[in-house]
């Protein structure tokens, strides 16, 4: 059902926009698009939904309902949703995952913000792309950063603790899948881990320990709860650059809004709105 607000007695309508992950509650994105629809003077509300895999087909089916714009999908459910919407947009259906789910008149179309938002974030941290890349992980976030790469030109390695789901990527989308130990490290420009390794644990890492990497390397990570993972303090401690997923988030949020809406609003709002919303962990 659609909500309301009351501005100076007259109903407004409240346009609803969801995430659906599981777990949900760690989501700094309610605040990012809470501020998007006041800069946007839009009347919208967005909900972070924990959703299980099971339930998702029901969740989906809700999207359809009048006043929801659509939704953003995270962990685990960002390739199961592929065969529960009408449509795909290219980049979306190259990936193989979806990230956002925009309603049109009872229609849902997925498609892919993390890609584009993936080098928006390599820009605005000033990483160069050039040179060989490894990428950790093979699910939906992984695939949306290979094909991202791949888009440049670049040359691409992809590392996951299940092997067959690397080749799976990379036979899909192109690259080399490696286990850690055959990836030539002092050659490896760019590592960026997809994983799901460090969520919510600022001591566990996806590379334990990081290897030695070529000089001038880029290491981002895309969890950014906590802000402070060990695989960027370990880069850090080694005099390596390092970033947190921060900046993914709110660049693919901010496309995704625009999907939604119409409605531009800079990437300085959602960063904005970030702020003070993850800190880092205390140094032991």
């Amino acid at each position: 059902m659609l909500g309301s607000v009351i501005a100076s007695g007259v109903p407004v309508r409240v346009w609803r926009t969801f995430l659906y992950a599981d777990p949900a509650a760690h989501s700094l994105s309610p605040q990012m698009h809470a501020a998007a629809f006041a800069a946007a003077g839009w009347p919208g509300r967005y909900e972070a939904r924990r959703v299980a895999p099971q339930d998702l087909p029901a969740a989906i089916g809700e999207l359809r309902a009048p006043g929801v714009l659509g939704a953003n999908l995270s962990l685990p459910h960002k390739e199961a949703a592929l065969p529960l919407l009408d449509d795909l947009s290219p980049a979306a259906r190259a990936i193989g995952a979806v990230n956002t789910v925009i309603h049109r008149d009872g229609r849902l179309l997925g498609d892919n913000t993390d890609a584009p938002g993936f080098l928006a974030a390599l820009d605005g941290a000033g990483a160069s792309a050039a040179g060989l890349s490894v990428v950790l992980g093979a699910g939906g976030a992984a695939r949306a950063a290979v094909y991202a790469l791949h888009s440049r030109g670049q040359e691409v390695l992809v590392v996951n603790r299940t092997p067959e789901r690397a080749a799976a990527l990379t036979r899909d989308l192109g690259g080399q899948a490696l286990g850690a130990a055959e990836v030539p490290w002092a050659q490896v420009r760019l590592l960026v881990n997809a994983s799901s390794a460090g969520l919510g644990d600022p001591h566990s890492s996806p590379l334990t320990p990081l290897p030695a990497l070529a000089p001038g390397a880029f290491v981002y990570d895309m969890v950014y709860k906590p802000a402070e993972t060990r695989l960027l303090r370990e880069a850090r401690a080694a005099g390596v650059r390092a970033e947190n997923g921060l900046g993914m988030l709110a660049h693919q949020a901010r496309l995704a809004f625009a999907a939604w809406t119409g409605a531009e609003v800079p990437a300085e709002v959602f960063l904005e709105a970030l702020a003070g919303g993850v800190q880092a962990p205390p140094q032991p």
